[in-house]
């Protein structure tokens, strides 16, 4: 008895724990896109009406209070890179606002505002009230994110189970005489 079995309970437990940390990681997945698409909507929502200095001053004095990872999130909302390990997406973020017209500076204002006070607060609650008043419809955005997620999740399960098919070797054709 010095090697006693391992019980068969241990790995169902393990099965369903990895189960049940796939379905968190996909709900998560799902909510994270969800609210990205929500605030995109809500940023295409913002009208024109500030002139463009003044929103400018707040743009960059608002990323400026963002810590790095909303920075890349509203980076990445407006296509900005890092081209270098050591840049920082603040600082690209504010030349990229210097640069931008006053409806792409509005629309930074209003998502970096959203960031910033979901990063004091309840998150998703910050986000659905930034929904509701500019009329983003949250339900068909998360509809329209869980149906993408099942459509890349069924196409990576057929990938799976499609097996690759063994590569064919072709003879070698015999050279017919040709009639003259």
């Amino acid at each position: 008895m010095h090697h006693p079995k391992k019980a068969n309970g241990a790995s169902a437990n393990d099965a369903q724990f990895k189960a049940e940390q796939e379905k968190r990681r996909r709900e998560e997945a799902i909510s994270n896109a969800t609210g990205l698409r929500v605030l995109s909507a809500i940023s295409a929502a913002v009208p024109v009406r500030l002139m463009k200095r003044d929103l400018l001053f707040v743009a960059e004095r608002l990323v400026n209070l963002l810590d790095e990872n909303r920075a890349a999130i509203l980076a990445k909302q407006h296509g900005i890179k890092k081209a270098k390990d050591n840049d920082s997406i603040g600082k690209l973020f504010v030349v990229f606002l210097r640069r931008a017209d006053e409806s792409t500076l509005g629309r930074a204002v209003v998502e970096a505002t959203v960031l910033l006070t979901a990063s004091r607060g309840n998150a998703s609650y910050v986000l659905r009230e930034a929904a509701e008043f500019y009329k983003v419809d949250v339900a068909a955005i998360t509809t329209t994110v869980k149906q993408e997620f099942a459509a890349k999740e069924k196409a990576k399960a057929a990938k799976k189970a499609a097996p690759k098919p063994p590569a064919k070797v072709q003879p070698k054709a015999a050279k017919r005489p040709t009639a003259a």
